[in-house]
């Protein structure tokens, strides 16, 4: 039974101590005696091939160790195989130091090893090398003649393709009374987060290894490394109980874990590898895309046509897609219905999961596009919305789960103060400010992965419970104890909850919002597997008053089991470990969807977002003065944790808008603000007034606790609203992100 005590409290994280006094040790951070120092070098061409490297100079730097590179690198069978990852794409996946030849800028082509971590960077400045240089292609937009559909892979389950056309689209579309036509372009954004990616590598013998890696995936990297090295994987231990940011960042082993434990098994040594910031910028990437966007209604605003049609980048030897242009039919409905996703492979690294995949780049062109019809409707964007407002979800034709986005615009709205708009653009101002009102609605996948747990009561009576799963700063580590602890009526004191180790029972890596939906739902089922063992041990015990009591018929509180109609008679856990000769009782189950179940139906979490802007009548800046967005996503296990969630992906939504862009220069194939100084990411002066409201949303049908995840949706309305507020107080469509402000002087 559970008594949710602490279940839908608003509890601190528990490892918040640890973080803000610095005792919480990261990947680079872990102290082994005589670790070597690698540093990464990087290709400054883009495109061609290494024709000579002399390292005769470096090499003579005391302190220096090796030098590894495509001519003296381990001779590895993974090599000659194609190897992929759980989040890699079709095609053939990246191999560092693999041969001569430059596929991308920044691509690490040497490593070099030393002593210290300075004797290696200064060392790799003296290595020589020379180069033939070949043409390259980096600018999507002037490449989209290159475009085609993408190549199909595992990837396809998470990231399908968009829905066949329904109806006559293009008919229906040249005949509507209403109708928007218009191209979107979004710039590249880089993961920047606070902690730079880093592997150090416990060299113990005999095949065997210890690494502290920055990953949201300790199992999936650990499989990695074992096929990578012909390893065996029980041989392979893979930590990260601390992951200073990642969202997507660290679902796929970047290179700097390839390189460093190829050189601790080279040399036979620890060895510690951190990347610099800049070549933070040599993977890791949103993709630039453009949306080409053909929406009609008829004369009362009901939609008739849909068509989103996108182009995004990917390299030339793999195929990465985001699931973009399926968005516009799961929002809306309309019986005539046109989309398609096609890339265009360039020079560049493959690009990778960024918070909100495809859906943070498709809902500002869909919720842009809603805007201007509304415009031309001269109808309220709020009343659009609820005009168009479907139940089920229009590219499937299924019931959601469960949708309480009605509440979300209503009770958004009511916060926010949207009856005060004024309805013509340029007509609210602020002293010389001009004021502008943007909305706009969110979605995004309510996933849940097959996830593994081992629940143990000690001879203290105290719980532990054992998960592969990483905290990447979210709170799960709170989350999941708030949720073991009710389970078996204990204080949160009296559960540990053991993490970010590959062995532990399986998880796989956190991303998607859905951890909180896989691992909880994994402790909920170990624990009612632990309840009926524990209470058969009672019935075992000598003169016991549970020998006959059912599991309905008991409750566990308090580090005991109580009869229901009598609570004075109980047994402690304690005491039920002791009778089982001190030995800890365990459990193992795993929590996985239910397929059968929910096929009849789309699972989603929804938000709204509605924001106000200041723009300067004279300079162009733009102000985000507040925002109000609700989220309808079931069940919020800590509500603070949630809260910051969605803030966090606010703040993300507004630097996506107005701030975050890495700009390529095409002649060069190189990113040319590959620093925190020049690549734009907010600071507390740019962020108003934020403000976040969870919708009161029941799901009986999605999972065991009735969870959807928050880790993104937070973020996809966001860029829109803000293009939207930008409209209406300018009078300005901008189609492009992010706004720069000399577009509106």
């Amino acid at each position: 039974m559970n008594t949710d005590k602490n279940v839908g409290r608003p509890l601190s994280r528990l490892e918040g101590r640890e973080k803000v006094t610095g005792s919480a040790r990261y990947a680079a951070e872990h102290p082994l005696e005589g670790v070597l120092h690698g540093y990464v070098v990087s290709s400054p061409i883009t495109k061609g091939k290494i024709v000579e490297i002399d390292t005769l100079e470096a090499m003579a730097i005391p302190g220096v160790v090796d030098i590894l590179s495509h001519l003296n690198r381990p001779k590895l069978a993974w090599f000659d195989l194609q190897y992929t990852d759980m989040d890699a794409p079709p095609g053939t996946v990246f191999k560092p130091l693999y041969d001569e030849n430059i596929l991308y800028n920044g691509q690490p082509i040497a490593l070099v090893v030393a002593r210290d971590f300075e004797t290696a960077r200064y060392a790799s400045t003296r290595i020589v090398f020379r180069y033939h240089q070949e043409p390259h292609q980096t600018c999507l937009e002037k490449h989209l003649d290159k475009a085609r559909a993408p190549k199909k892979g595992l990837a396809t389950a998470l990231k399908p393709p968009p829905p066949p056309p329904t109806g006559d689209f293009e008919n229906a579309f040249e005949n509507a009374a209403v109708k928007v036509s218009s191209e979107y372009r979004h710039g590249t954004e880089h993961h920047n987060p606070i902690e730079l990616f880093a592997t150090t590598t416990l060299f113990q013998g005999d095949g065997k290894l210890t690494i502290y890696d920055k990953t949201q995936g300790t199992i999936n990297n650990q499989l990695f490394i074992a096929n990578v090295f012909g390893l065996h994987y029980k041989d392979v231990r893979v930590l990260a109980p601390f992951v200073g940011g990642a969202f997507g960042s660290g679902l796929r082993p970047q290179y700097q874990l390839f390189l460093c434990v190829m050189a601790a098994l080279h040399l036979k040594s620890n060895v510690r590898v951190v990347l610099d910031r800049k070549q933070m910028f040599s993977f890791s990437h949103r993709p630039p895309a453009v949306q080409q966007m053909r929406f009609a209604t008829d004369i009362n605003g009901r939609l008739i046509a849909l068509g989103h049609s996108t182009f995004a980048e990917t390299s030339n030897f793999e195929d990465y897609t985001e699931p973009t242009s399926n968005w516009s039919h799961k929002l809306y409905p309309a019986p005539n219905t046109l989309f398609e996703q096609k890339v265009v492979p360039l020079d560049v690294y493959t690009p990778m999961d960024m918070r909100a995949p495809g859906g943070s780049t498709a809902l500002h062109a869909i919720e842009c596009t809603m805007d201007e019809l509304a415009y031309k409707l001269n109808i309220d964007p709020l009343e659009l919305r609820l005009l168009n407002y479907s139940d089920v979800d229009p590219s499937a034709g299924k019931p959601y789960t469960s949708k309480a986005l009605r509440e979300c615009y209503l009770k958004a709205a009511a916060k926010f103060g949207w009856d005060k708009r004024s309805a013509e653009p340029r007509s609210m101002q602020r002293g010389n400010k001009l004021v502008g009102y943007g909305m706009a609605t969110g979605i995004w996948d309510a996933f849940q992965f097959p996830s593994r747990v081992q629940i143990m009561i000690n001879s203290e009576g105290k719980m532990i419970v054992d998960n592969a799963t990483t905290d990447i700063g979210t709170g799960t580590l709170t989350v999941m104890t708030q949720i073991a602890a009710d389970e078996l009526g204990l204080e949160m004191a009296d559960v540990e909850f053991r993490y970010g180790d590959s062995k532990k029972p399986f998880s796989m890596f956190q991303g998607g919002s859905a951890i909180t939906s896989s691992t909880g739902v994994a402790i909920v089922i170990a624990a009612r597997s632990m309840r009926k063992k524990l209470l058969k041990k009672a019935a075992e015990m000598d003169g016991s008053p549970f020998r006959k009591a059912k599991e309905e018929e008991v409750v566990f509180s308090s580090g005991h089991i109580h009869l229901k109609n009598d609570p004075t008679i109980n047994i402690s856990l304690k005491d039920i470990v002791a009778f089982n000769k001190g030995a800890a009782i365990r459990t193992t189950k795993m929590g996985r969807p239910h397929m059968l179940k929910l096929r009849k139906y789309s699972l989603a979490t929804h938000s709204a977002s509605f924001v106000e802007v200041e723009v300067d009548r004279d300079l162009g800046t733009i102000t985000l003065t507040r925002a109000v967005t609700a989220v309808a996503a079931g069940k919020i296990i800590n509500p603070k944790t949630a809260k910051s969630q969605i803030l966090g992906s606010m703040v993300w939504g507004i630097s996506k808008a107005l701030h975050e862009e890495s700009i390529m220069d095409p002649h060069l194939g190189k990113y040319i603000n590959a620093n925190l100084g020049e690549y734009h990411i907010p600071v507390h002066a740019d962020i108003g007034e934020l403000d976040v409201i969870f919708a009161d949303e029941k799901d009986n049908l999605i999972n065991e606790l009735g969870t959807k995840g928050v880790g993104e949706i937070g973020l996809v309305g966001m860029p829109a609203a803000i293009s939207n507020a930008i409209y209406h107080a300018t009078g300005k469509r901008i189609y492009r992100l992010p706004v720069h402000f000399d577009e509106l002087i």
